[in-house]
């Protein structure tokens, strides 16, 4: 059986609002939608069953919390994030972004590897750049991939954040040269 390709359908809009449902090969997604959050790959004190009960379609997982622990190749090894879940529900992984603003503190910006942490586990080193985002997510085997987000302090400064825009959105990288699969997306 063919897997279904992702797509997007507009089903209401009411000025800048919009209801619509995202089809994905593993179930339909009703938009807006609430996205249970699954920080390291479990959304605590609830089994899949309980959040189904919820209504939700879809799961959120913390990219960057998943590439500290318990790791892509480990999640890799057990088949993805829906086996290592037992979750038949869309997961959309986050970018990183957040964390590299909130954890600004541990981490250092270096703008040709991205963000430099080390690990509050272990002290291991990890770079995290618009480009390995897409290749942690691409190996967690997420069905939505976000791209890299920056999440600038409070301002109004509209030339910062443009330039924060364009650093991460226009020169860097190319998501689409590392995307090749009809039955997931990529969302900017």
């Amino acid at each position: 059986m063919a897997l279904k390709e992702f797509a997007f359908k507009l089903l209401n809009k009411d000025g800048y609002a919009r209801e619509g449902i995202i089809e994905t090969h593993r179930g339909i997604i009703k938009t807006p939608a609430f996205m249970p959050v699954g920080t390291q790959a479990t959304v605590k004190a609830c089994t899949i069953d309980d959040i189904k009960k919820t209504g939700s379609d879809i799961i959120l997982a913390n990219t960057y919390h998943l590439m500290i622990r318990p790791g892509v190749e480990r999640i890799q090894n057990a088949g993805g994030l829906h086996s290592f879940m037992n979750c038949d529900l869309p997961i959309l992984t986050d970018s990183g972004g957040f964390q590299v603003m909130s954890l600004s503190k541990l981490n250092k910006i270096d703008r040709e590897k991205g963000a430099i942490f080390n690990s509050h586990v272990d002290g291991k080193k990890f770079y995290l750049s618009p480009e390995e985002s897409i290749k942690i997510q691409l190996g967690l085997n997420s069905d939505i991939v976000m791209i890299m987000d920056e999440c600038p302090k409070k301002t109004d400064d509209y030339e910062m954040i443009k330039n924060q825009w364009n650093y991460h959105y226009i020169g860097l990288i190319d998501p689409k040269s590392l995307w090749k699969n009809p039955h997931k997306a990529l969302l900017a």
